[in-house]
């Protein structure tokens, strides 16, 4: 099934923004495990996993509508040296996901694509639940400071 042009170019930019964050998310569990955080090692690389089967889907959909999934493509890994900043940068990542999904969802339903338009639908959903997380974990550092929150991300 043939889409047109505007539809495989923003399902692209999606599926940039996608791979991105799995390289960002990747490295921000490989630290967090190296400093000992395990439990923030283990929800970064669930993001990973998670951003990777919306990678999947996106790849999927821009075959079904006969297009080329660009793969070469990255955006610029932002990589915290601190674990506020690890959050930080993660919430700018998801916050700009989300205006883009946002965006990309309101043209899709112009151009009658309820496809696509469930699939952006899908991937908001997640993307706005990890910017939730996020922002909570943001507020415990600010509420009870980061040695605390930190102490409370050691498994032991």
């Amino acid at each position: 099934m043939q889409a047109d042009p505007a539809t495989i170019e923003l399902l692209n930019d999606v599926l940039t923004a996608e791979l991105t964050a799995i390289n960002q998310y990747f490295v921000d569990a490989k630290m967090c495990a190296d400093w000992g955080y395990d439990r923030l090692a283990e929800k970064f690389r669930e993001e990973s996993i998670g951003e990777m089967k919306d990678a999947d889907e996106l790849i999927e959909r821009i075959l079904y509508l006969d297009g080329v999934p660009n793969l070469q493509r990255l955006g610029s890994v932002r990589v915290g040296e601190t674990v506020a900043e690890k959050l930080t940068l993660a919430l700018e990542l998801e916050k700009e996901a989300i205006d883009r999904l946002n965006a990309g969802i309101a043209d899709v339903v112009a151009r009658g694509d309820n496809g696509t338009r469930e699939l952006l639908d899908d991937i908001l959903h997640g993307e706005e639940e990890h910017a939730d997380w996020v922002e909570r974990q943001l507020a415990l550092i600010a509420q009870i400071g980061e040695p605390l929150y930190l102490a409370q991300q050691i498994r032991g």
